[in-house]
């Protein structure tokens, strides 16, 4: 009866069935069938409801949609230009740090690669980078911000696992800083490889640049600085963004207009906040399913047969992680998260640590062939075939799996900031 079940679920998936419905439906088969007591699903879901944090989500989404559809991002890319421009290989590093700075604020892998990715593409190709550089780089940029405040993944993790969202802030910061600093050092490399000449830098071209974006820059350091030393929690952080966001594009640069616009990106913002609260929602079912059926104890002691090293464990781990991120994130986030946070504490493994863990996969999923998002993202947004993509991002991804070897075998990257 189970396979039959399970096969019904498949086949409802292939043909399009909605995740939150699918999840729902196997939640009450499973509690029916197993004569578990299901009112502390109701409880839950309450519990939730009260969470301070909750209300992050929806803000940082708004406020990350309505950048995207301002100016902000050409005003942050004349910017960083202008600051950056001169360094060897100074316009690939101006995209590698807008882009993760966009990706952060906006929390879509997405809406990054279809914001920045037409305007970055043909301005590195004149300025001489090799195609394949260029694609690879603007694939994996799309997700390069998931570790840095106030990234959406970061607070729907923290949720769901009961951990301190301001504490997975911070552990991210070391661990993403590092990764942005190897990916420039890469940048450099290939563009003195390429004999690629710098931008001349120009004061002026600072000055107009910085006075275009002038109540722009300010933001990440209210909203980041503003978390790491404590002067307000993430949901604190997430109401300041808004109405600072809300305030500037709206009456001070007018890229939108209040009642012409804002309903507009309002609607749209909430259908990806909507999409996500659903599967949240009836997750719960499936994740009290879990911890009432014991399910972590029980997986624990299979693995410990057979899995008694806590570094084999973390590789499997990771293998799992890159293939669940790589198909599907938020459910993946909501699922797993509940399964696997119990299981690695049995081997001393750290919730915040894990997050990190959970999280670097999560950018690499994205890129990650065949079924990574951000390789179907820009195929489409650069008309490329998908092999041609793969090895693309080929150099990027080594990149990327030595650092979550590095973060994941030494803790400290994820941990000192914390502790301080």
């Amino acid at each position: 009866m189970g396979v039959m079940v399970g096969l019904l679920v498949l086949l409802l998936a292939f043909l399009g069935a909605p995740v939150f419905a699918l999840i729902g439906a196997g939640s009450i088969y499973l509690f029916s069938g197993a004569q578990i007591d299901s009112s502390a699903v109701i409880v839950e879901m309450l519990r939730l409801a009260s969470l301070p944090a909750l209300i992050a989500i929806p803000l940082f989404t708004f406020s990350g949609y309505i950048l995207a559809e301002s100016r902000a991002p050409q005003r942050m890319l004349a910017l960083a230009e202008a600051l950056f421009g001169a360094l060897p290989g100074g316009f690939a590093i101006v995209a590698l740090f807008t882009t993760a700075l966009f990706t952060a604020f906006t929390g879509a892998s997405g809406v990054t690669i279809i914001a920045l990715g037409g305007l970055l593409y043909p301005m590195l190709s004149k300025q001489g980078y090799p195609e394949k550089f260029t694609l690879g780089l603007l694939t994996t940029t799309g997700s390069l911000g998931l570790l840095f405040p106030p990234s959406l993944p970061i607070i729907l993790y923290g949720l769901v696992a009961k951990i301190n969202i301001d504490s997975l802030f911070k552990a991210g910061l070391l661990p993403g800083a590092l990764l942005l600093l190897v990916l420039s050092v890469y940048a450099f490399y290939t563009a003195r490889k390429a004999g690629i000449k710098s931008l001349p830098f120009r004061f002026a071209d600072v000055k107009k640049a910085a006075r275009a974006a002038a109540w722009e820059i300010p933001l990440p350091f209210i909203i980041i600085g503003g978390i790491y030393r404590g002067l307000f929690t993430a949901s604190e952080a997430a109401s300041v963004m808004a109405f600072y966001v809300l305030v500037t594009e709206v009456l001070i640069y007018k890229d939108l207009k209040l009642f012409g616009d804002i309903p507009r990106v309002a609607v749209k913002s909430m259908l990806l906040v909507g999409a996500i609260f659903m599967v949240l929602g009836t997750a719960l079912g499936f994740t009290n399913y879990i911890i009432d059926a014991q399910i972590p104890g029980k997986l624990f002691a299979w693995l410990h047969a057979f899995v008694a090293s806590r570094v084999l464990f973390l590789i499997l781990l990771n293998a799992f992680l890159l293939v669940i991120n790589m198909i599907e994130i938020f459910s993946a986030i909501i699922i797993v998260v509940p399964i696997i946070v119990p299981v690695a504490a049995q081997y001393g493994i750290d919730p915040v640590h894990l997050g990190i863990i959970f999280l670097l996969n999560l950018e690499i999923g994205y890129m990650l062939p065949p079924l990574g998002l951000n390789l179907f993202l820009a195929s489409s947004r650069f008309n490329k075939r998908l092999p041609e993509l793969y090895r693309a991002t080929g150099p990027f991804l080594l990149i990327m799996l030595i650092m979550l070897a590095l973060v994941t075998y030494l803790p400290s990257l994820s941990m000192l900031t914390v502790a301080g």
